[in-house]
């Protein structure tokens, strides 16, 4: 695994999900640009709940952060071609609501913003 922190826009809306022991999970994809300009496709899942109740108050397009184990995969589209992708378990997940909110803790940057 490998440590990484990823940027880029919720595709479609989380979900939550329960495991076999009782605990809760939430899974999302996030739509990330590489760095040759293609989109990958990260495939989030989080056991943590401050990050499960971030990414379920987040919509479809909405940009996040997030920061975790990540393990590249590949997978193959319907033409036959290869394509890269990225699992990642979340521990961290910041959104333009929490970099607000921090700034105003911090810095006094006018009121704090509405919880979401």
């Amino acid at each position: 695994m490998i440590d990484g922190l990823i940027a880029g826009h919720l595709v479609g809306l989380a979900e939550t999900r329960q495991g076999k022991n009782g605990s809760t999970f939430a899974l999302a994809k996030v739509k990330a640009m590489a760095g040759d300009g293609e989109s990958l496709i990260v495939n989030v899942i989080t056991f943590a709940a401050e990050a499960s109740a971030a990414l379920m108050a987040l919509d479809d397009g909405d940009s996040v952060a997030l920061a975790g184990a990540l393990t590249p995969k590949v997978w193959t589209d319907k033409q036959g071609n290869t394509r890269p992708a990225l699992d990642m378990v979340a521990t961290q997940v910041l959104t333009t609501y929490h970099a607000a909110r921090k700034q105003h803790v911090l810095g006094g940057l006018g009121e704090a913003p509405l919880s979401p």
